[in-house]
């Protein structure tokens, strides 16, 4: 059967997804958003959301050590696990997405649940979950948001050893007695720290020299610390060459240097692979199995009604981006002019362990690296009056990454507990290309921890 009732369809209704489809209904054209499973995508149900739920009573009970004078006992009392992994479960609605459909309605989105393919030019092959395959016809687009999954990597028995990646991580029912995880990437330390405080007992192995590597080196450092205070073993600069599970149900990871570790668990946090494999790629002359290449406003190479979106085009693998080049893509099919400016590994970006993570635009030696005459001005998080408030000696350091011929700001970390809501303020100065002279006339507000921004300046 042949329906050819859309002007747009969307597959993949993820928050990328969600919000082309609604930004295109709102403009008047009639959208199809198509979903294998559930509304709302890996960030809502098995990853972002649920992991944040998983680390906020450690943050919390942090914040309490710091600050005297506030239920001082609950730190000693420590977290109880079972209430915690209930929070989660109420955050992730139970893997029932039907609170998100509402939005939808309310825009005159059709959802269709089932697994789509290409099968041509404007055209989308669908196989519902129950019922008669048929094909969808749009008269003006196709937009790809299908997404990524994680990454295994190719270590001897891995495979057979059934890992835990972020999606089990996230909705475990039971904290494990022992856990090990490979990578320390973001999945890697959010989910260490995040289990470690539920009471596992905790290694991580990461085969780099330092933990998240694409970040400044003190933010790697201070990570590190706040890790090993609670108890996580890690092991830095070590590869995986193999992996067993036993007929007892444990995991064994042998390193490289010949140590071996036995968990109960085994949580890869390697990467992420996107998910084109089976899409239907090829009938559009496209490799399956590969990033889907787009131009600045989202389209296809010789393919002007395909769009890919999020993380399948292989851009910036963050949900916010994927929401951004949504409505970016929305634009170029309704005939407007925006194209992406604020993309790539320059993305503002935040690691939610404690000390926590916000960064935008360059590191500084990545800005050496791509020739700008980099200076860098840094600051203890801790060392404003307002940041007092967020308890003594709370660890971190932030860094002003300067463009010292054109004045600006290129880059910007904060590394400290809660520096998330600090990060926007350093983005909207980066994307703007603010200079330093106008940001001197931003005044931050006293006592806030804004007043890291003070006297920002290039060095004579």
């Amino acid at each position: 059967m042949t329906d050819d009732g859309f002007d747009v369809i969307v597959i993949g209704a993820g928050p990328a997804g969600e919000v082309a489809a609604g930004k295109l209904a709102e403009r008047g054209r009639a959208v199809a958003l198509v979903e294998r499973e559930l509304v709302g995508g890996e960030c809502s149900y098995w990853a972002c959301m649920p992991s944040k739920a998983l680390l906020r009573p450690g943050e919390l009970l942090d914040e309490i050590a710091r600050v005297p004078g506030v239920a001082d006992d609950a730190p000693a009392r420590g977290i109880d696990a079972a209430r915690a992994l209930r929070r989660r479960d109420e955050v992730i609605h139970e893997l029932d997405d039907a609170s998100q459909l509402p939005w939808l309605e309310q825009r005159g989105v059709t959802l269709l649940r089932g697994q789509a393919r290409l099968a041509g030019e404007l055209r989308v092959a669908l196989e519902p979950a129950g019922g008669e395959a048929r094909v969808l016809e749009a008269r003006e687009a196709v937009i790809v948001a299908t997404g990524s999954s994680a990454l295994l990597p190719p270590i001897p028995g891995l495979a057979e050893a059934q890992p835990w990646t972020n999606r089990e991580a996230t909705t475990a029912d039971a904290v494990p007695e022992t856990l090990l995880v490979l990578g320390g990437g973001v999945v890697g330390v959010e989910l260490a720290q995040a289990w470690s405080t539920l009471g596992a007992r905790v290694t991580l192995v990461e085969a780099a020299d330092r933990l998240i590597a694409r970040e400044e080196p003190f933010a790697s450092m201070q990570v590190a610390e706040g890790l090993q205070a609670r108890g996580v073993e890690l092991r830095i600069g070590a590869r995986a060459t193999s992996v067993e599970r036993g007929a007892d149900g444990r995991v064994t990871v042998a390193l490289e240097d010949g140590e071996r570790l036995s968990g109960d668990e085994l949580l890869v946090g390697i990467g992420r692979r996107v998910r084109t494999d089976d899409l239907g790629l090829e009938t559009v002359g496209l490799a399956p199995g590969e990033p889907i290449a787009v131009d600045e406003q989202l389209r296809v190479a010789d393919q002007p009604w395909l769009y890919a979106i999020g993380d399948v085009n292989g851009r910036a693998q963050l949900t916010h981006m994927g929401k951004y080049q949504a409505s970016v893509a929305a634009d170029a099919i309704c005939g407007g002019a925006l194209r992406l400016r604020s993309d790539g590994p320059l993305s503002p970006r935040v690691i939610f362990t404690d000390p926590s993570v916000a960064a935008v635009g360059h590191t500084l030696a990545s800005a050496q690296a791509a020739g700008i005459a980099a200076q860098a001005v840094d600051r203890d998080t801790s060392g404003t009056a307002g940041a007092s408030f967020h308890g003594r000696n709370a660890p971190g350091t932030t860094r002003f990454v300067l463009d010292a011929e054109r004045e600006l700001l290129v880059g910007a970390t904060f590394v400290g507990p809660e520096v998330a809501e600090l990060l926007h303020a350093a983005t909207i100065a980066i994307v703007g290309e603010v200079p330093l002279a106008t940001l001197a006339h931003a005044v931050p507000a006293f006592p806030t921890r804004s007043e890291l921004w003070l006297d920002l300046r290039v060095d004579a």
